[in-house]
């Protein structure tokens, strides 16, 4: 075997298939385990042999019914399943997907081994596991919509044989997978849960590298690097520090101090395979925070249907000239029908002359003070709570709307900030902010206020199509609005 890279943790058997903290996953045979973890140190896969040896095995009792955050990731389980049911020479046949609810339209892709006994991969929705009896394996469990509810419905499977196996990294200190991780560690375990963690150095220590180099092509950057070095390359690439500690090294990002929850981004969140850029005609409104330098100019388009907001497009634009960047920023103005431009400093300049193009009664001026955040920010938070927003499945937006927080001053007033970044100071939780409020059915604040006329308002009747209308004003350079 010619060895590849420069990784200087070697593991005892180099040829191994498995890594000691995959041997330790496979082999716990406890009724209940848990695996708290870093992305892609191969947990999934080896989760897939383990399914397929117990499974196939002749005095297999019960099916493995396993639940994945959506329908790619369950496709991509079953085929790691296929691959080791081919290297084990295991009898094995793919059915196809195969609906094993029709009333609620549920079906899995399935498995089929020579005993009879059959892996059945699923997406998310909890309910396809009532009423099945035999193991579980729930992959990325805090990423699905309920976790709480998938717990609910899957632990009674478990009752006339089998285990439940529970794989994920975080998401926010508020999700169940991390109540369940703090009730084994603080708490006593009453469930009697065995707990694994594997961190990205964990993973690091037991060679992870080694195995990582020797599947890469010889000329992948990563062959050069050691341990440490791809350590640092790991976190250089996450979107914030609150990310990399979240996706690599086990510490649930801290709900308690952002503004918004992960659990709560998350149901906002296309599917990971959407195509959110895709128009269906609804009416398109925009919000634009300004930024230069050190800040992000960034451009949030969204396109009402029905009473939800479908996020359609975002702009990110750094240390480019004003008028480059309105060449890219202007075609969608001139495509929505009403947009919100932050006036704050710089962006004054902004507004007046989106104004000039396109009309004050399309263009409203905002700017920034502590009550208008307050403002801006409650409408995301409602939006989302009520399901009624769609945001893109993407670590660099779920990290920029991740970065408010809500601090209380000493007078009792409420304050919102930022952190400043090198991807900049969470210009993406504003610029949504501001599109949401120019789609909003009051239009701007009730103080201080330029009328620019009447205009069809947003309410549709329950057939739809028909509206009423109601005034309209622009802030246009205020530094004061009232709350909604």
């Amino acid at each position: 075997m010619k060895l590849k890279g420069n990784a200087k943790i070697i593991p005892a058997n180099p040829e191994a298939i498995f890594l000691p903290y995959q041997s330790r996953w496979i082999t716990d045979s406890s009724r209940l385990k848990l695996m708290q973890k870093s992305r892609q140190i191969g947990l999934s896969w080896s989760t897939a042999y383990a399914a397929d040896e117990r499974t196939a095995a002749e005095d297999a009792r019960v099916d493995q019914w396993v639940s994945s955050r959506d329908d790619l990731q369950a496709r991509l389980f079953l085929e790691d399943c296929k691959m080791w049911a081919g290297i084990m020479n295991q009898a094995a046949k793919d059915l196809g997907e195969v609906v094993i609810d029709p009333k609620n339209k549920i079906s899995a892709y399935v498995l089929e081994f020579a005993n009879g006994r059959r892996i059945h991969s699923m997406s998310s929705n909890p309910d396809a596991q009532a009423g099945k009896r035999g193991g579980r394996i729930l992959d990325e469990f805090a990423l699905h919509p309920d976790p709480r509810k998938l717990w609910s419905i899957a632990y009674p499977g478990i009752t006339w044989g089998g285990a439940m196996e529970i794989i994920s990294t975080h998401r926010g200190s508020q999700n169940f997978f991390n109540q369940l991780v703090r009730e084994i560690v603080e708490g006593g375990n009453p469930k009697g849960i065995s707990l694994h963690t594997v961190t990205l150095q964990n993973a690091l220590d037991d060679g992870f590298l080694f195995k990582l180099q020797q599947m890469l092509p010889a000329d992948d950057e990563r062959q050069a690097m050691d341990e440490a070095q791809y350590f640092d390359f790991i976190r250089a690439g996450c979107a914030d520090e609150e990310s990399f500690q979240q996706e690599y090294m086990c510490n649930p990002a801290d709900d308690d101090v952002a503004f918004l929850e992960y659990d709560l981004i998350a149901s906002a969140e296309y599917p990971q395979t959407a195509n959110w850029k895709q128009l269906e005609g609804g009416r398109l409104f925009a919000g634009i925070d300004i930024g230069r330098k050190s800040d992000l100019t960034v451009l949030w388009v969204v396109e009402l249907l029905g009473d939800v907001l479908y996020t359609r497009h975002i702009e990110r634009l750094q240390n480019m000239r004003k008028s480059d960047q309105e060449r890219i920023i202007w075609p969608w103005l001139a495509r929505c029908d009403r947009a919100c431009i932050d006036a704050t400093g710089l962006g004054i300049g902004w507004a007046d002359d989106a104004q000039d193009q396109f009309g004050e009664s399309r263009i409203e001026a905002v700017t920034f003070s502590t009550r208008v955040k307050e403002a801006l920010a409650y409408p995301i938070r409602g939006a989302m709570e009520d399901r009624k927003l769609r945001i893109p499945y993407d670590p660099k937006t779920r990290a920029a709307l991740r970065q408010v927080t809500k601090q209380t001053t000493s007078t009792g007033n409420i304050r919102f900030t930022a952190e400043r970044t090198a991807d900049g100071h969470a210009d993406e939780f504003w610029a949504l902010g501001l599109a949401i409020q120019a789609a909003s059915q009051q239009g701007t604040m009730p103080i201080e206020f330029h009328s620019t006329g009447v205009r069809a308002s947003l309410d549709q009747d329950a057939s739809g199509g028909r509206t009423t209308t109601r005034g309209w004003g622009t802030v246009a350079g205020r530094n004061d609005l009232g709350g909604y």
